[in-house]
């Protein structure tokens, strides 16, 4: 399995070649036990978010990673991708302004990759 920059940089770039908006990475080991690391990506749209979510899952697969669990495909206005040690959550935009993880972990380091 690769290591966990490796990897944040992988879905970082998947993300980023679909066309999701204002890819962010942040380390909140400090302040949670739920994840090392959060992804926060913004899609346009449900479909868009979904298309996202299905890219991550067969692009990752093919290196042997799949997801923990994913929850909000239904909706789509919020899918949080689970693979343990890091979190992604793909928002559309009105939800990731409305949640704004990026101010609840404020303190968190962002992650340049």
């Amino acid at each position: 399995m690769q290591d966990s920059r490796e990897l944040l940089k992988t879905i970082k770039n998947l993300l980023e070649g679909k066309k999701a908006e204002d890819v962010v990475v942040l380390d909140v080991s400090k302040q949670t036990n739920i994840s090392d690391y959060f992804i926060i990506a913004t899609a346009n749209s449900a479909v868009h978010a979904r298309s996202l979510l299905k890219h991550l899952e067969e692009e990752l697969e093919k290196t042997g990673i799949k997801p923990d669990h994913v929850e909000g495909v239904e909706e789509a206005n919020w899918i949080l991708i689970d693979l343990i040690d890091i979190i992604v959550h793909i928002f559309q935009k009105e939800w990731r302004e409305y949640y704004d993880l990026e101010w609840l972990y404020s303190n968190a380091e962002r992650v340049s990759l």
